[in-house]
């Protein structure tokens, strides 16, 4: 094992799933029902953002104002649409490469945690039946500061018992980058150069992690 590493802290969505069209189609039923413009570009915005933000974002575009308590429904209603569309995932949902990198890592005794802001994730992982990989899963539900703050990575890193700066954290999107680099960690963007271009090292997908920790 590879001394100068001795974690890894995934985000979910992005990384080792895709459920980004899930959120969009479920955040689309809800801006169509109220008659609020809400597109793919909007939706970029909400990339690692937690879902009361995500909420604020969309209703940007919205004719009137909207009390907590018509929020509060908004997200429940949100969030019965996601589930029902997350029901039907399998571990064929699983990213290129995830599984492979997860058993890999495992194997080479490297401690594995799980930061997202969903409040799914213990589903969606569960559904993925990739949840005896993690040895702590952090998601919305634990803490009071969404991704940019480092508090989920910071949390991950002290139920691990493994110092920040021996942690790698690996995220899609520009809020989830902030997030590892502040918490003071290695930065590993999937995605586009162009986009993740304060990530330490940016690759195309899971497959190519493993050069990571050569």
């Amino acid at each position: 094992m590879n001394k100068r590493w001795q974690a890894v802290i995934f985000d979910l969505d992005g990384v080792l799933t895709d459920t980004a069209e899930y959120h969009f189609r479920a955040w689309k039923k809800i801006a169509d029902a109220e008659g609020i413009y809400f597109d793919s570009l909007i939706n970029e915005r909400l990339k690692g953002i937690d879902r009361i933000n995500s909420l604020e974002i969309i209703l940007e575009n919205a004719r009137r104002q909207y009390s907590s308590a018509e929020k509060e429904q908004l997200l429940h209603t949100k969030n019965e649409h996601y589930l029902n569309l997350i029901s039907k995932m399998t571990p064929s949902d699983l990213l290129p490469g995830a599984l492979e990198t997860l058993t890999a890592l495992k194997e080479l005794g490297f401690k594995l945690g799980l930061a997202s802001v969903s409040k799914n994730a213990g589903t969606v992982i569960t559904r993925l039946q990739i949840t005896d990989y993690f040895d702590y899963i952090a998601d919305a539900a634990q803490i009071k500061r969404g991704k940019p703050d480092p508090e989920i990575f910071l949390t991950v890193a002290t139920h691990l018992e493994i110092e920040p700066a021996k942690c790698i954290g690996v995220e899609d999107s520009i809020a989830g980058i902030k997030a590892i680099k502040a918490a003071g960690m290695l930065a590993v963007g999937v995605g586009k150069p162009e986009i993740l271009n304060e990530a330490d090292l940016v690759i195309a997908d899971l497959r190519e992690f493993m050069k990571v920790v050569e």
